[in-house]
């Protein structure tokens, strides 16, 4: 019984030391100029191959180009970079550092930092910039609920749908 005993012990011993520690994926903390139109240094015309490396807790990936092109989302950060159409989105729950604060901002206090739009609608207001654009959704309240930014025009952005 012993032998038996100490014949189970060994396997369970063996099989414990063959396991390996993996580490937790670590993204680096977004920080997002939207009067310079970068994130951490990149443009949004940045190759998805670049993004996945500076943050590789990305949660997804798409290449369909039927639809949107190729896409990095990074859905539990609220930041989403579409690659192939040169613009980054950022909504309500992003976690990260935007340096002018404007989600959740009322749609009338952004002269002041924006100037006026070169495009309005009664949800979305388009701001051309020294980069390409700048585009703002509003809510119900008026208020910020979605940045998109490229390095394309307001006349040549072509977004997802």
């Amino acid at each position: 019984m012993k032998k038996i005993s100490l014949f189970v012990a060994f396997i369970c011993l063996v099989t414990v030391s063959k396991a390996q520690l993996k580490a937790a994926v670590v993204c680096p903390p977004f920080e997002v100029d939207l009067l310079d139109g970068k994130v951490n240094g990149l443009k949004p015309n940045a190759i998805a191959g670049l993004i996945k490396g500076k943050w590789p807790c990305f949660t997804s990936v798409t290449t369909d180009s039927a639809k949107c092109g190729e896409a990095v989302y990074y859905k539990d950060k609220g930041i989403t970079f579409f690659t192939a159409r040169d613009y980054v989105e950022i909504t309500e729950g992003f976690k990260g550092k935007l340096s002018v604060p404007l989600l959740g901002a009322p749609r009338g206090s952004l002269f002041k930092t924006l100037g006026n739009p070169i495009m309005k609608d009664a949800s979305w207001d388009a701001y051309q910039t020294n980069y390409g654009c700048l585009i703002l959704y509003f809510n119900k309240a008026n208020k910020c609920r979605l940045i998109q930014f490229s390095t394309e025009g307001t006349h040549s952005i072509k977004l997802c749908n």
